[in-house]
This record gives structure tokens, C-alpha cells and sequence, in this order.
């Protein structure tokens, strides 16, 4: 991939070697520091499109006697870049950015606008939400109606306390996993993976390893039913957690949209739901749910960058079976300190969700250990 402000903007941090250099750097981390689990297991690298593979973007709006621009924080932490194009982001968002700023300053919606998002599907459908520092009026919203008309795009506007939709403030994605189509809604301004192509992948392989166990399942940290959707048929029944509850609707709409009905989605905590299992609390929201008649012997769980800690995996040692995905491989390699004790590492990923950074997403399958 070619970019103007390699070494300028802070988005791209590892990047002299182009793609494959990068990669090849943190693959060698994580081979070094999960040695211990990887003697008869190789790590299976899985590769992103060198360029034009985000589906999410976040701009700042940078104005000077010049004009207004796009903008990003500085690789050396003083001030600000400003760009006019981006090679990460999807080809929708990347040809739109430049006829947005235009069009914005024809209809004069410059004025204390600081920031611009986009959420884009892989069929290229954009959602932009402008972001201001001023309260937006009916005259903002008939003019952002003619832009939204002209480019084609759906557009939010947001200030303090503020959100204004214009026609929806999501898209519909569809990916493609092992021979099926898979819909969902992602919402704007709330988590969806950012790299289809390697979601595609993580979601895969995540399949592959589940595939033959059968029973039910039981998965932490759902979100809007991205793994759960497709693990759905593979299982007898789901029972899905998660504590956002705008992630919990969304999910509850995926099922419709893809026609599944062994998914139980449920708003607790991971810690919550643990009580809920053990009968240290009871909770309102399964009231007509009686959690301890699922046959619960597999776990996921895609926790967040803190990873699980110390007690959630003491719950998942009680597993059979145990798929977990890991935004961040040093609370993974903590983790995996406890599990496997209990269990052994049977298969070990890495997907590079965000190229031209230090980060990689991790999935690692683990087993009981049998009774010697």
C-alpha cells in the first residue's frame, strides 16, 4: 500500500516494510511469546487486504484560512495531519470523503463541525455521522437532506445531547461464511468489527473449531451476535450474553434477519450471569428462563482488551471446550497461564484485523485435559 503521510499520520504505525514486513514483525512476537503453547501446534496466520480494508473510519475536521479538512492525530504526538485521502479505509468511504467536503461547504455546514464518521457495508452503502460543537437547527437538517440526497448516503448529525437521524442511523452487512450468507445490522456508534475480509476469516475458523461438538453452547461477551449467529447452527440451543443493551437489540434483529431461533440473548454481565448459573442471585431479565436446564459443555467468549481475568476463567475451566478470541495477546497469554491448567491448546490463530499497527486479534482453541 502507497500513502502520502506514512510516517506523519498516526493511524499507520508499522509501515517501512510494506504489508508483509509488518505482519512478519508481529508474527515473530507472537511466535516468541506463545512459544509454550505453540510445540505441536503451528500458528495459523490469517492475512488482510493490504489496502482499502476498514469499514469504519473516524476524522477529525480541521479548519484554517484555507478551507476545511480532514484531519488525524500526529505519529509523533504534535498536533494534527491534515489529509485528503485515506488508503485504509474502504473504497465507498475513500471516494466519498472529498465530494463530502464539498458538498458541506456548498450548503455552509462547516461552521463548528469537529469531526466526521463513517460506517460503511462491504457492498459499499455509507453511513455519515457529522459531529459539532453547536446545536444543530431545522435549517441543518433540510441542507443535510440535500446532501444526503445528492451523495446517496444516510447521514446523522450529532452534538451535545444531540442525534439527529435523518433516514437510519445503521447499515446491513452481509458476510460470506463457509457457503452462506450471513446478514446483520451494524449501528452507528457502536462496536462492529472494522475489517470484513478478516472478520470473514476469524469467523470461520472459529466455526471450524466447534464443528462435531454439538449440545449447547454458552458465549460471554456476544455483542450484536457476530460469531453467534453463525455458531447457531452447529448447536442444539445458544444461550448468548452481553451488557450493552443497544448490542442486545441488535442482536435480537439479526436473528430475524437470518431466521434463526435456538439463540437466547440475554443483558447480564459475564459475573452476573455466573450467579444467575450458580444461584447466587436471581435476576428479572431471565424470569421464565431456567439457565441450568441448558447442556452447557462449550464456551466463547470475545472479551474486551482486559481480557477475562482471573475469575471468569476459573468459570470456563468447568467447559469441555473453550474458543476464545482475543483483541489483545498480553491479557490472552495471562489468561492462558490458568486455563491451561486445566486444558491444552489444541489450535492457536492470529488475524491481522488491523494492519500497519502492533495489533493482532487471536483465537485459540482449548480442551480439557483428560484425567491421567
Amino acid at each position: 500500500m502507497e500513502c502520502d503521510y506514512f510516517g506523519l499520520c498516526g493511524s499507520c504505525r508499522l509501515y517501512e516494510r510494506g504489508y508483509a514486513g509488518q505482519l512478519a514483525t508481529k508474527q515473530q512476537t507472537i511466535e516468541e511469546h506463545f512459544s509454550p503453547y505453540l510445540n505441536s501446534e503451528k500458528l495459523t496466520v490469517f492475512v488482510s487486504p493490504e489496502s482499502h480494508f476498514r469499514s469504519r473510519a473516524e476524522f477529525k475536521i480541521y479548519h484554517d484560512e484555507a478551507g476545511s479538512f480532514y484531519a488525524m492525530n500526529r505519529l509523533d504526538k504534535q498536533g494534527v495531519v491534515k489529509i485528503t485521502q485515506c488508503s485504509i479505509v474502504h473504497p465507498a468511504i475513500a471516494d466519498l470523503m472529498t465530494p463530502l467536503l464539498e458538498e458541506i461547504k456548498h450548503h455552509g455546514l462547516g461552521h463548528k463541525l469537529f469531526g466526521i464518521d463513517f460506517l460503511t457495508n462491504s457492498q459499499g452503502g455509507v453511513l455519515v455521522s457529522m459531529i459539532y460543537h453547536k446545536p444543530l437547527d431545522e435549517t441543518w437538517k433540510t441542507k443535510a437532506m440535500h446532501i444526503e440526497e445528492s451523495l446517496h448516503i444516510h447521514i446523522i448529525g450529532r452534538s451535545r445531547k444531540q442525534k439527529i437521524v435523518l433516514s437510519h442511523d445503521y447499515v446491513i452487512e452481509t458476510l460470506r461464511i463457509h457457503e452462506r450468507n450471513y446478514r446483520y445490522v451494524h449501528i452507528e456508534n457502536s462496536f462492529t468489527q472494522p475489517n470484513p475480509s478478516v472478520n470473514e476469516k476469524m469467523v470461520s475458523w472459529s466455526l471450524e473449531q466447534l464443528e462435531g461438538i454439538g449440545g449447547d453452547l454458552l458465549e460471554l461477551y456476544c455483542g450484536a451476535g457476530n460469531f453467534t449467529i453463525p455458531f447457531s447452527h452447529h448447536f442444539d440451543r445458544v444461550l448468548a450474553t452481553e451488557i450493552s443493551k443497544a448490542s442486545i437489540m441488535a442482536a435480537k434483529q439479526n436473528t430475524h434477519l437470518n431466521n434463526v431461533e435456538n439463540i437466547q440473548f440475554i443483558r447480564l454481565s459475564a459475573q452476573e450471569f455466573t450467579q444467575a448459573l450458580d444461584g447466587v442471585r436471581t435476576f428479572r431479565r431471565l424470569e421464565g428462563l431456567e439457565v441450568r436446564n441448558y447442556q452447557l459443555t462449550t464456551l466463547f467468549v470475545d472479551p474486551p482488551r482486559s481480557g477475562l481475568g482471573e475469575e471468569p476463567c476459573t468459570f470456563a475451566a468447568r467447559f469441555d471446550h473453550i474458543l476464545y478470541i482475543s483483541c489483545n495477546p498480553e491479557t490472552l497469554l495471562r489468561d492462558l497461564e490458568q486455563l491451561s491448567q486445566t486444558h491444552e491448546v489444541q489450535a492457536i490463530a492470529a488475524f491481522d484485523q488491523f494492519p500497519y499497527t502492533h495489533h493482532l486479534e487471536m483465537g485459540v482453541k482449548l480442551v480439557r485435559k483428560a484425567i491421567p
